[in-house]
């Protein structure tokens, strides 16, 4: 089954007549909700059910990661940042890599559980004490543990019928610039980058990841262009060297981090899109700016942009629910907020 490539979100707790129009729309092959979109679980099951009848293989995400970086809340376990899970390892890391699995089956059963399909997660960025925008939501500073801790948080997704993405390729941490806001630049030479931020995503990789997120990052050395745009990290490296069969999403086209993508020159939304797809994402994300996503679904539609049959893998598994793991996953996640 093929997908459209744009993935884009809607603006309230239900849809308007002309959203609804928009998701009908056979180049859209994603939608992402955020905390906006969130009243209640009963209303968010509205929103889905209104979602899934415009468009019956959407692929619905979120980014609920845990920390600072929940979308829904209220009725929903609260999950800790991954820095707890780092703190914990410090101490017992048998214990630490069983939490994690935990964690990672908590977080995807609620989700899956109210028909979305994916948790843009985990973070596999190392913790290089220096990046604010990635700070506690990294694993840790080592790769070793970083790939360790993050490997179990993914087991437990697929045990609750969540595929994974592993962000933000090939790592964020160093960069000190928020991308979200600024143009971020990390100016390492790449082997200094493969032997440490890639690692974890190398590790995952080899174990069958499922999607990688790149950064909106420019690696200096390695290209002049962020790596979300970048043939040399996508195709070069990610597909070529890495051998990643998987998803590429594209981070978010609004952030400032997409803005510049060509030699200094600020770009359109249509542009960027190409530019995204040209470099390798199967999907491109625009989010929070509904004129860029219209103009690259024109972009889309006017150029005949052919869809992509990778996105279908992401879509939810249903599994069998849990109430006692569940209750026991309530615990550790309660306990691990205590310790950041």
């Amino acid at each position: 089954m093929s997908y459209g490539r744009l993935m884009l979100d809607v603006a309230g707790l239900s849809l308007t007549s002309a959203e609804r129009d928009v998701l009908r729309q056979d180049y859209v092959g994603g939608l992402i909700l955020f905390a906006r979109n969130y009243q209640s679980r009963g209303q968010l099951a509205d929103l889905i059910a209104d979602i899934r009848e415009q468009n019956k293989k959407i692929v619905i995400a979120v980014d609920q990661e845990g920390g600072r970086v929940q979308r829904f809340r209220e009725e929903f376990v609260l999950l800790p940042p991954m820095e707890s899970l780092h703190v914990s390892y410090q101490k017992d890391s048998v214990l630490a890599l069983e939490q994690a699995t935990e964690l990672g089956w908590l977080m995807a059963t609620e989700l899956t559980g109210m028909d979305i399909d994916i948790s843009f997660a985990p973070v596999l960025d190392l913790h290089w004490a220096q990046s604010k925008v990635i700070g506690n939501r990294s694993f840790g500073a080592s790769h070793k543990q970083v790939a360790a801790l993050a490997t179990c948080f993914i087991k437990g997704m697929r045990a609750a019928g969540m595929c994974a993405t592993g962000k933000h390729f090939p790592g964020h941490g160093w960069a000190v610039a928020d991308s979200h806001i600024e143009v971020a630049i990390d100016d390492r030479p790449f082997a200094s980058i493969e032997q440490n931020d890639m690692q974890p995503f190398i590790a995952l990789i080899e174990s069958g990841l499922d999607a990688v997120m790149p950064a909106h990052v420019i690696y200096s050395q390695v290209d002049s262009k962020p790596a979300g745009f970048s043939k040399i990290w996508l195709q070069h490296i990610l597909r070529t060297k890495l051998k990643f069969e998987g998803v590429v999403f594209s981070d978010d086209l609004n952030m400032s981090g997409a803005n510049v993508i060509s030699e200094g020159v600020q770009l359109p939304f249509s542009a960027r899109a190409a530019a995204a797809l040209d470099a390798g994402c199967d999907t491109v994300l625009v989010c929070n700016n509904p004129d860029g996503a219209r103009q690259v679904l024109e972009y889309l539609v006017d150029n005949n942009i052919d869809k992509s049959h990778r996105l279908g893998k992401m879509r939810r598994h249903i599994k069998a629910s849990d109430s006692d793991r569940f209750a026991r996953a309530e615990r550790i996640a309660a306990n691990l907020c205590d310790l950041c």
